[in-house]
Formats: C-alpha cells, sequence, structure tokens
C-alpha cells in the first residue's frame, strides 16, 4: 500500500499524517503511473477535495493543496479531474471570490500555495486556462491586481497574481483583449517600482544610485510578461493606445539600464523589455535615445548627435552576450530574433538609431584578411547567421545588415560577403546589383568609410568571400586550347546530365534580378554577363 492509497482511506485524524508522508516522497516525482489503476485517480482528486474542504487545521489546508500541485505536474488528466467545486474551493482559499484581501498570516500561507496550484494547473491545461475567463478566475484576478496600489497585498501574492494573468492571456486570445484595459494600470505599476527603486539606496553607499530589489525584478518581469501579451497587435491608429505605447517605451528605456542585486535577474529582466519592444510601434522608438547636451553625466561614447544611446548600447550588449553563449539552432529564432527585430525597427524608424547602429555594428573595415563571418566581433556573429537555416532569423538579420548598409548592393557585399548576401539579393531581386527602392531617405553625406588598409587590399579582394584572397595560379596555364575546349565539353556533358537527372537546376539573373531556371546548360553562357558580382564601389556612409 503506497501514500496514495494511504491517503484515499484516512480518516480525519489522520489527514496530517498522510499527507506529510506524500509529500515527503512526492516532492520530486512528476509522473504517477499507479493512478491509472481503476478510478485511482477520482479517487484521491476525491479525498483531497474533502480534506481541503473540511479540515480546521490551517498546516494540513496547506499540504493538502501541496499534494494538488504536486499530482497537477501530470498533463493528461487535468480536465477530468478538476471539476467546478474545486475551482470554487480554489477561489475561496485563494481569496479571489473577495473584495478586500484581509487574509491572516496561515490564510495567507495557504493562499500562495492554491496560486502555485492554479500556477501548475493553468500552464498543463490550455482547456481550463480558457475556462478562467468564465469561472471568475481571471476577473477575480484583474481586480485584485488594480487595487495593488493599498498595500494590503503580500509581495509574493502580487507576484503569484501577475504570473497567473501572464499564464492566462499567453493560452487565452479572449483573455488578451479583456486585459487591455489594463495596460494603464500595469504601467503605472511599473512607474512606482522605478519610483521606489530611486529610494533602495538610502543607506547603502557601494549601491548605485538606483536599482531594483529581487521582489522587484521578479513582478516587474511578470509584469513586462502580461504587457507583451496584450499588446500583440496593437490599433497603433487609436490615439490612446499609441499614448500608452509611447509610455511605456519611455519606462522601457529605464528598465533596459537599470540594474539589480543579481545579474541573472537583471538579464532576465532586460529580455523581457526587448521581448516587449517588438510590439511597440516604430514611431516610439526615437523616445529610447533622448536628447542630451553638453553637461549631460553620461558617457561621451553613448552621447550621439545629440542622443543618449545608453539603451541601444546595453541592447547590442545583450545581443553579444546571446552570440557568445553560442544558442543551438533550434534555439536560435527564440533567442536571438527579438533583438534582431528591434535593432531593425529602430534602424529603420529614426535616423540617428540607425547611424549609431552602423558605427556599432559596422566600423569601417580594417581586418581585410579575415572572411565577414570569421571573429567575434558583432558584425562576424550576424554574418555567420546570413547563412543559418532558420529562415525567420537569417531574413531579419540580413535585412538589418541591408537597412544599415543603406540599402546598397555593394556596400552590403563589402561588409558580409556576396555569398552570404545572395540570399537576400535572391528575394528582392538585385542579384545583378543596384539599390532597393524604399520609403526611407538615406543621407548621402556622411564621410567616406574606406580604410587604409581596405584601400591598399582592395584590389585583391574577392567580393564573394568578401576578404583578401592571395592570387591564384591558373589551372588552364599550361592548357593548350584544345585541351581547354575537351574540359569544357567535359564540364557541360556532366551539368547537362545533372540537369536532365533533376539533381541540380542551374539559374540565371533575370531582367528583374531575381534568379530564373536554364532549359539548357548552354543559356548560362548567354546569361553570364547578368551573372557577374557587382564590383565594390567607393560608397559612402
Amino acid at each position: 500500500m503506497n501514500t496514495i492509497d494511504f491517503i484515499i482511506s484516512a480518516e480525519k485524524e489522520n489527514w496530517g499524517q498522510v499527507l506529510e508522508d506524500f509529500l515527503k516522497y512526492s516532492l520530486n516525482v512528476f509522473a504517477f503511473p499507479e493512478l491509472n489503476d481503476g478510478t485511482k485517480r477520482k479517487d484521491v482528486w476525491k479525498a483531497l477535495y474533502n480534506i481541503a474542504k473540511l479540515s480546521d487545521d490551517p498546516n494540513t489546508i496547506k499540504n493538502s493543496f501541496i499534494a494538488v500541485r504536486i499530482l497537477s505536474r501530470e498533463k493528461g488528466h487535468l480536465l477530468e479531474v478538476i471539476n467546478d467545486d474545486w475551482t470554487e474551493l480554489m477561489k475561496e482559499y485563494s481569496a479571489l471570490n473577495k473584495d478586500k484581501f484581509d487574509l491572516n498570516d496561515d490564510q495567507k500561507n495557504i493562499c500562495i500555495e492554491v496560486l502555485k496550484c492554479f500556477s501548475n494547473i493553468l500552464f498543463n491545461s490550455r482547456q481550463l486556462a480558457m475556462k478562467t475567463v468564465e469561472n471568475g478566475i481571471f476577473e477575480g484576478l484583474t481586480k485584485r491586481i488594480a487595487n495593488l496600489g493599498d498595500g494590503s497585498t503580500p509581495e509574493e501574492i502580487k507576484f503569484m497574481d501577475m504570473r497567473l494573468v501572464f499564464l492566462i492571456t499567453a493560452l487565452c486570445p479572449e483573455a488578451r483583449s479583456k486585459a487591455k484595459h489594463m495596460i494603464d494600470l500595469l504601467i503605472q505599476i511599473l512607474d512606482d517600482n522605478l519610483k521606489k527603486a530611486a529610494e533602495n539606496h538610502l543607506g547603502h553607499e557601494n549601491l548605485p544610485p538606483i536599482f531594483l530589489t529581487d521582489i522587484q525584478v521578479n513582478l516587474s518581469s511578470e509584469i513586462l510578461k502580461v504587457l507583451f501579451n496584450i499588446t500583440i497587435g496593437v490599433d497603433e491608429s487609436e490615439p490612446e493606445v499609441l499614448a500608452s505605447c509611447l509610455a511605456l517605451v519611455k519606462l522601457l528605456r529605464s528598465y533596459l539600464i537599470i540594474p539589480s542585486t543579481d545579474l541573472d535577474k537583471t538579464w532576465t529582466l532586460r529580455n523581457d523589455a526587448i521581448n516587449l519592444l517588438t510590439n511597440m510601434p516604430e514611431d516610439t522608438y526615437k523616445h529610447l535615445v533622448p536628447p542630451t547636451d553638453d553637461h549631460s553625466q553620461i558617457l561621451k561614447s553613448l552621447q550621439f548627435e545629440g542622443h543618449n544611446m545608453t539603451v541601444l548600447f546595453e541592447i547590442l550588449m545583450c545581443l553579444k552576450a546571446k552570440f557568445n553563449d553560442y544558442p543551438k539552432i533550434s534555439n536560435q529564432h527564440e533567442v536571438l530574433s527579438p533583438i534582431v527585430t528591434v535593432l531593425l525597427k529602430g534602424a529603420i524608424s529614426y535616423r540617428p538609431i540607425r547611424k549609431f547602429l552602423r558605427i556599432q555594428i559596422l566600423p569601417p573595415l580594417k581586418d581585410v584578411y579575415s572572411r565577414p563571418e570569421e571573429g567575434d566581433a558583432l558584425r562576424n556573429h550576424l554574418c555567420r547567421m546570413l547563412t543559418t537555416p532558420i529562415t525567420q532569423l537569417r531574413d531579419l538579420v540580413a535585412e538589418l545588415l541591408f537597412v544599415l548598409c543603406k540599402k546598397n548592393v555593394p556596400r552590403m557585399i563589402k561588409y558580409t560577403g556576396y555569398g552570404n548576401a545572395a540570399g537576400l539579393f535572391a528575394q528582392k531581386g538585385l542579384l545583378a546589383g543596384g539599390r532597393d527602392q524604399s520609403d526611407v531617405d538615406y543621407s548621402s553625406d556622411s564621410e567616406d568609410s574606406e580604410t587604409e588598409e581596405y584601400a591598399d587590399s582592395k584590389h585583391g579582394i574577392n567580393p564573394v568571400i568578401g576578404c583578401y584572397e592571395e592570387p591564384r595560379r591558373s589551372c588552364l596555364e599550361n592548357m593548350s586550347e584544345e585541351q581547354k575546349e575537351y574540359e569544357a565539353m567535359k564540364l557541360v556533358e556532366l551539368m547537362d546530365s545533372l540537369m536532365a537527372s533533376g539533381k541540380i537546376r542551374p539559374c540565371v539573373v533575370g531582367e528583374d534580378g531575381k534568379p530564373k531556371p536554364v532549359e539548357h546548360v548552354l543559356q548560362l553562357r548567354d546569361g553570364l554577363k547578368n551573372q557577374q558580382v557587382p564590383k565594390n564601389g567607393n560608397e559612402s556612409d
């Protein structure tokens, strides 16, 4: 007879002991195959319900919900065991059916465990998460969050409430629309957190003038994740929405640079802020780089054309840190795309941002002997992403670099190599060179970026690989004309055979600058001129 059997058969006087025994052996257990026997699963959930409802011992009630949290790790059967009775009981113990939070210490401890149960249950069952909009759980959470300002809700419960709202809005689209009224409220909570953070340094000489405590970081991260969910696809045409987004971007500027007492939590907070920025309208991005003056206390290197570029620098440092962690290919999109998206939207929307990013990512070339994808600079990391199999990330990175090159093909080839950028050129119809037509007004009055190192080696730079290549001896040098013709015909026959078998499909560059498949190998000769790699011009930045 195992501990689950003891729970099912226990009398009231033994409830406390059997629960303690179960918790002792099951805290690190994530599967309970014995519950598949007969009605045992329903029996144990019914027994736990009776214990939680009928017990008069706070510790036993708390342990019953810890047991529920452990059993709810099983994803497949939650819908059949969590019924309306359970929902109402958990709402009662978590005070989600009350207008005011006024629980004593024992009740607070039970409340926290119930909220943790909700977190497990909703995370593991999308159907139950969607039911929260109808059964009052979501409404209770939002009402309590609206009253956070009165100071009655304990910090841990604030955090759990926000986490539950995040889970519900992530899993239930209907909840997102119902939560849109919370945007300004959540912005106010974030603002209040910053004001409190300014007071944290009092009496701490070794701490920065403003920093977030662990509790403030945890709550702020959850708020940012909730805001991400409810600002997906915001209607930028509504003045009120645009005003809220503007206020939010100004706050995110602070959250992207403010430190905390824990480095890992600081990085997590910045990740959440960057994710939220991806939802913000492009017109708001200029507020990430506020105006500065000669009396500003920020570093001179972070002042650019009268703007404070600290936030952009921190975002770039986040990107470099992620590259240095060498994310697995399967994780590249999730890890890197939000930051690249933010940089791209910023570069498109505001000229000073684009120019600053160009200096940081594509500085004047000095190392002309290494391929663009070799090295640890941001340019090298991004060039490696141009050939990643994750197409969404590849296209984002390519577009960012192209924008920083002012959508100029020769400049893009100069910094990335034609081979790395060929995919982008094919998509845009620029394989034959030229310049992408766009609504962005790129200035042409900036200085030439060509360094002495680049100018000295320019004659030997192979535009396909993007670096200097030592001259090679021609393999045709000692061949007679007859031998050359013989080898050429062998090559034609081989390519024709591969084409006929469908193993390859050669292309030429069409009039629209995009690749066009050929019907016969001799068409490659006719299209040779269109396939010449554009020469690197003396382009200015």
